[in-house]
């Protein structure tokens, strides 16, 4: 089961509680392969490093469009929901991109700016990993 630890009263669902653990960042656009391939790696990830370790993948930029519920990736993002890996959507990004938290797939959750978050858990002792 997924708890979420809200950053603020804006960021939904998706952040894991660990002592550390996995940080994608992904940014800048994106192709849906491309989503899909970091989804399929932080799935290997979930594999190697089994359920104790916290992954997440953070979506910062005009890639956050993917994660949209109506989005051809969103297969791919169900299927890395089922393997507990949390999928955030930077609110910066979308903002910028016109979307609300209502146009997201289900299960991606939000942080209002990628880069603290990124800062924080990196601050936590979370490993961080740029794809």
């Amino acid at each position: 089961m997924q708890t979420t630890v809200p950053e603020t009263a804006q960021a939904g669902p998706g952040l894991l509680i660990h002592s550390a653990g996995l940080l994608i960042h992904s940014a800048g656009p994106l192709e849906q392969d491309a989503l899909a391939g970091v989804l399929r790696i932080a799935a290997n990830a979930r594999a190697a490093l089994g359920q104790g370790a916290g992954i997440e993948v953070v979506v910062q930029g005009p890639g956050v469009t993917l994660l949209a519920k109506d989005s051809s990736a969103t297969e791919a993002i169900t299927n890395a929901g089922q393997l507990d890996v949390g999928i955030l959507a930077c609110g910066n990004s979308m903002r910028s991109a016109g979307m609300d938290d209502k146009d997201l797939a289900p299960g991606v959750g939000t942080v209002p700016a990628a880069i603290a978050h990124l800062a924080r858990r990196q601050w936590d002792g979370w490993a961080y990993a740029r794809l």
